[in-house]
This record gives C-alpha cells, sequence and structure tokens, in this order.
C-alpha cells in the first residue's frame, strides 16, 4: 500500500515530494488557450500499484492523465518518464512505456476485434521490422487475459459496452507497456459491467504487476480497487495516499461538496460513502419552524 505519509491534505506542493515511480509531474501546470485547469501539481505515481485520481467535473483529474501520457503538452512543469522530460522522449518510446486508453475511443468502421488489438503492436513495428511470432504472442495473451479471444472474428461495432471495454483494454495490454493510464474506463457502462472492467485492472495489476492510473467519477469504486488514491478539486491535489488513510467526511465535503458518512465497505473493509440526506434536514428544519 502507498505511504501514509502521503496521505497528508495540502496543496500541490505536499503532494509528490515523499516517493518515487517511474512516471511523476512536477510543478505541472495545464491549460486550454488562456484558461488554466491544473496549477503547478507535484505527483509520483508508485511503481506497481492502482493509483485512482477522483474529484468533480472540470476538477482536472482527465487533464491530468492526458497530460501524464503525452496528449496535452505543459504550460509550465513537466511530466518525468524514468526522469527525463516526457516532451522531450521519442514517441516510440513513449509508446512502449506508456498505454493510454482514452475517455472515449473510437474504432474504425467494421474493424474486428483481432484487428484493433494488434494495433496496440504500432509501436514496436519499423519498416524492416514487420509482424512477428513476438506480436502474434502478445495480441494472444492480451485477448486471453481480457476474455475476449472469442470474439476475435466479430466486428467491434457490434459488441456490447463491457465487451467494447475490455477489446480496448486488451490493445493496450498488446502494447506490453509497464505503465496503463485508462481515462474513465467504466462511463456509459451499467453497474455489472462497470466491476467487470475494474477486476480486470486488479487483475492485471496483481497477477502481471502492471503500473495503472485511472480516472473514476465514482469515489466508492475508487477507494475500494485503488491502492493509492488522489483527490483533486480545482486543478490542485487536495490529499492523496491510501483509500484508508484519507477519504473521510471532511474530505467528501471538501472535494465535492457532500455532507457524507464513511463507513467500512461490508465485503472489502475499504471505505464506503454514504451519502446523508439533506431533504430530511431541511423537512425536520421547517417542521421545527412551523410546529
Amino acid at each position: 500500500m502507498s505511504d501514509p505519509v502521503r496521505g497528508t491534505k495540502g496543496g500541490a506542493g505536499t503532494a509528490a515530494g515523499a516517493g518515487g515511480g517511474r512516471l511523476a509531474a512536477r510543478g505541472l501546470t495545464l491549460a486550454y488557450e488562456d484558461r488554466t485547469v491544473v496549477h503547478e501539481l507535484d505527483l509520483a505515481i508508485p511503481d506497481g500499484e492502482v493509483t485512482v485520481i477522483v474529484g468533480p467535473n472540470a476538477c482536472g483529474k482527465s487533464t491530468t492523465l492526458r497530460a501524464l501520457g503525452r496528449l496535452l503538452r505543459p504550460a509550465g512543469g513537466a511530466v518525468l518518464l524514468d526522469g527525463r522530460e516526457l516532451a522531450r522522449l521519442p514517441t516510440k518510446r513513449i509508446a512502449r512505456a506508456i498505454g493510454l486508453l482514452p475517455q472515449t475511443p473510437v474504432a474504425p468502421e467494421a474493424i474486428t476485434v483481432a484487428d484493433l488489438v494488434s494495433r496496440g503492436r504500432q509501436p514496436h513495428q519499423a519498416w524492416w521490422k514487420q509482424w512477428s511470432e513476438e506480436d502474434e504472442r502478445a495480441v494472444v495473451e492480451a485477448m486471453e487475459r481480457t476474455d475476449v479471444a472469442a470474439l476475435a472474428d466479430r466486428s467491434v461495432d457490434e459488441l456490447s459496452g463491457g465487451q467494447r471495454q475490455r477489446v480496448w483494454i486488451a490493445m493496450a495490454l498488446a502494447q506490453e507497456t509497464d505503465l496503463l493510464l485508462l481515462d474513465e474506463p467504466t462511463t456509459y457502462l451499467d453497474i455489472a459491467h462497470q466491476v467487470e472492467v475494474l477486476d480486470l485492472v486488479r487483475r492485471l495489476n496483481r497477477v502481471r504487476g502492471r503500473t495503472v492510473v485511472v480516472v473514476l467519477h465514482d469515489l466508492n469504486q475508487a477507494a475500494r480497487y485503488a491502492d493509492h488514491l488522489v483527490a483533486m478539486k480545482e486543478g490542485r491535489i487536495v490529499a492523496e495516499g491510501a483509500p484508508g488513510d484519507i477519504v473521510t467526511a471532511d474530505l467528501v465535503r471538501e472535494v465535492f461538496g457532500l455532507d457524507a458518512v464513511v463507513v467500512p465497505d461490508p465485503v472489502t473493509g475499504s471505505p464506503l460513502v454514504v451519502p446523508g440526506a439533506p431533504w430530511r434536514a431541511e423537512a425536520d428544519a421547517e417542521a421545527t419552524v412551523t410546529g
């Protein structure tokens, strides 16, 4: 689990100084034209763990993930891979180290599952090195791990939401990167498929040792699946650390503006956030006034 020391609250300056991993951000500022979205953020991604980034809408969590995958150039500071600025590294080297699944990937029309997963091998291709036995092995293993091998000849367009998400994750796995970044992989999925995808992510981390960074909306899912949780608000890190160390009623109120009770999950023991009932408090107050 993550070092509890890193679970202290504070601004961006407290977020990353205590530990390190292959992927990190230092003084990272991100902007769209003249609108700054992330402010001087420091973040170290723990190797071999599942890190989940949470926060309200428009807090900068997906923007941060895009920068970690070099889809967005920093307005200030830097993203570091093995101590070197991501912006200065060759694209193929990054693609061999970091697999990134954006929030709403779009597959070419009528492409089959096998063909889409095979595209994950593009970073390993060159004009003198075309498709190899190693590529074939990586694709087959990726489809087997994500339980989509039986769908190999099916069109991606025909699949359910959960199946499509597993196929996209298989494509990212076929890259054979040590770092995997997933931006809201459960969006638009029903609860059964959400659990299916997150269980898959956990297995990839536990069995294959992948370092995973996930952006999620659901705080309870984040607390359940994360080794390391990062809570953001208004482009800054409010708290980070093991879920059991940082998920409190005070944090939920500060980050999400929600009154809640935090209790142990009866299945996993992880923090479970139970929202309060503001309508009941309002009704009780009104009854007191009118009574």
